[in-house]
C-alpha cells in the first residue's frame, strides 16, 4: 500500500475508532527512506537478539559515544514541543504505533543516511560500527514498553 494511502486509511480508522492521539503526529507513518530504497531497506533485519547484556551495550552508546541522548533524551521521549524550535522534532521512542511502523532495517538505513526532512545526520560509519548501530536499535526498542 503506498504510504500517502497508508496514512489516509489510519486517519479514517482513528477517527472512526474515537482514538485522538494518532493526531498528536500525522507523521509518524511517513517513512524517512525514499521510496526507491524502501523496499530493500525494509528487508533487512537486526542480526542482534536483545540480551541484557546487549541491551546495556547499547544502553551506554544511546547515553555516550552516539549522544542520542542529547535530542531524544535520557527516556527516548525526545524533545518538549513547548521549545518552539523549527522543523521536525526528534523521534519519541515511546511511541507504541512508531515502534510498530517502523522496521529495523529502517532505522539502521536512517543511521547510516540520516533522516531526510530532519537534522539528523548519518552515524554509520563516522560515530558508530555496524554492530554498535545494531545494539543502539536494540535499545531503542526497549522504549516501546515504557
Amino acid at each position: 500500500m503506498r504510504p500517502a494511502r497508508l496514512l489516509a486509511l489510519t486517519a479514517s480508522l482513528a477517527c472512526f475508532h474515537g482514538t485522538a492521539a494518532w493526531a498528536a503526529d500525522a507523521q509518524v507513518f511517513q517513512p524517512r527512506v525514499p521510496p526507491d530504497q524502501i523496499g530493500a531497506a525494509r528487508s533487512v533485519k537486526n542480526p542482534l537478539q536483545p540480551t541484557p547484556e546487549l541491551l546495556e551495550k547499547g544502553r551506554a552508546l544511546f547515553e555516550g559515544k552516539a549522544f542520542c541522548k542529547a535530542c531524544h533524551g535520557a527516556n527516548g521521549k525526545g524533545l518538549p514541543k513547548d521549545l518552539e524550535l523549527k522543523g521536525p522534532l526528534p523521534r519519541n521512542f515511546t511511541d507504541k504505533k512508531w515502534q510498530a511502523v517502523r522496521t529495523d532495517g529502517e532505522l539502521f538505513w536512517i543511521l547510516k543516511n540520516g533522516s531526510p526532512g530532519t537534522d539528523m545526520g548519518p552515524f554509520v560509519p563516522l560515530v558508530l560500527t555496524e554492530e554498535e548501530a545494531w545494539q543502539v536499535l536494540l535499545y531503542v526498542r526497549s522504549f516501546s514498553g515504557r
